[in-house]
């Protein structure tokens, strides 16, 4: 297998690490964990929440890593980046949706895995009763995750 393929399966199976582990856990996790008393859902979300920030954000460094590597062989360097010419070529074009859609997801992932997210959990484990944070939290993970799965269209796209 040469580099460019090896690059480009790292950078696949790192964005299904991370999209399909929200999708993981908004369609198993979360529901099967509706049935627990609040106190006991609250310390297992917390847990499995931290461990799952670890690989989101190992995630998104390696895919910034390795999208960028991708541009390489695809010939794109600094000129190109910093030309407008380029940025209105429907490969730019494309680009720079899927760009734009990676910082969505970058701003969201950060508002979601240091500011509500871990304040809801502790206000969950102090037995609050749906604290509109846990509630913001739940919509930025669900937000994130159409995000992610429009980036991976967008890629799709690029690839072709």
């Amino acid at each position: 297998m040469n580099l460019f393929l090896l690059n480009v399966t790292v950078h696949v199976l790192t964005a299904m690490l991370w999209v399909g582990g929200m999708m993981f856990l908004s369609v198993v996790v979360v529901p099967a964990m509706r049935h627990m008393e609040p106190p006991q859902r609250a310390r297992l979300f917390s847990v499995v929440g931290r461990r799952f920030r670890w690989v989101g954000w190992a995630s998104i460094g390696l895919l910034i890593v390795t999208g960028l590597i991708n541009l390489h062989y695809h010939g794109v360097g600094w000129a190109q980046l910093t030309s407008s010419d380029f940025w209105h070529t429907t490969f730019g074009f494309r680009l720079a949706v899927k760009g734009m859609l990676v910082g969505a997801m970058l701003i969201l992932s950060a508002l979601h895995d240091f500011v509500l997210g871990p304040g809801a959990s502790a206000r969950s484990a102090e037995g609050a009763q749906r604290p509109a944070g846990r509630r913001l939290a739940s919509w930025l993970a669900r937000a994130n995750l159409v995000l992610g799965i429009l980036v991976i269209a967008v890629a799709v796209e690029l690839a072709r």
